[in-house]
């Protein structure tokens, strides 16, 4: 799988950050692999903001043990510290990922991780010295994964959320894929543990950083008006827009991976 116009790579005194994005047969489950190396002595203070995805992370650092980890989604900001020497491989996923690709329900695990068994997807350390080897590798594991018989109402509903950056109404996505709100918003508390508008707000605010990043402080969204845009921005993020947009040492660190305008 080699790296493509896709790709983005951010290298910064010692710091690199390259993403890429996943085959064409797993476009519906997985979002994108990355990858983070801290080559320098210091440990880097990052952001980490709710992006509407969770991650399987393997990592190394030194004097640390290799482990893989899944995180679950993120609702609000997180203060995280990414150690001095340390690499880290990651697949970025959709939700529809979590039944018909891991089987698993993530809802015990919003706003936290959990430790994967030692050998998950026998990955090991050594698959952490090159990235485009580590994402040939998954994704071989993952396309053996992957299950039949999605359910077509889940499939297009998430495709709709994403095409939409979460602009649709609970009623607006629930009446396009023939599924009442009420089973769709229990759907969402059992497996992700949120309800439908509470993550295409997530959504939402995710494809808002592209703006603040280039500048534009204003809604382009459905906010309500500006308050409201400068409310869902500190909330998601912890300040406000401008502040967001400064960036101060990349330590938004979603913010610093995407394209300059």
């Amino acid at each position: 799988m080699p790296l493509n116009n896709a790709d983005k790579l951010m290298v910064k005194e010692g710091f690199e950050l390259k993403t890429t994005q996943p085959a064409a047969g797993l476009a519906d489950f997985v979002e994108s692999f990355w990858m983070i190396r801290n080559d320098s002595a210091n440990a880097r203070e990052i952001v980490v903001l709710p992006d509407g995805r969770f991650d399987i992370i393997f990592s190394v650092a030194a004097n640390q043990p290799f482990h893989a980890t899944l995180r679950g989604l993120d609702t609000q900001p997180d203060q995280a510290s990414i150690p001095a020497h340390m690499v880290m491989f990651a697949v970025s996923f959709k939700l529809l990922a979590i039944e018909y690709l891991l089987d698993i329900k993530m809802a015990s695990i919003l706003n936290e991780g959990r430790l994967l068994p030692p050998g998950f997807w026998n990955v090991t350390a050594d698959d952490l010295g090159d990235f485009e080897t580590f994402c040939q590798k998954t994704t071989a594991t993952m396309l053996g994964l992957v299950k039949t018989g999605i359910d077509n109402r889940k499939q297009k509903l998430f495709r709709l959320i994403y095409a939409s950056n979460g602009s649709l109404t609970v009623q607006q996505l629930s009446d396009s894929v023939g599924w009442s709100s009420r089973q769709i918003n229990r759907y969402f508390n059992e497996q992700f543990g949120i309800s439908l508008k509470a993550y295409c707000n997530i959504f939402r605010f995710r494809a808002s950083l592209q703006q603040i990043r280039d500048g534009k402080l204003f809604p382009e969204q459905n906010f309500a008006d500006q308050t409201h845009f400068i409310k869902e921005i500190k909330k998601f993020s912890g300040v406000v827009p401008k502040e967001l947009a400064k960036n101060q040492n990349d330590r938004f660190i979603l913010l610093s991976a995407l394209p300059k305008g």
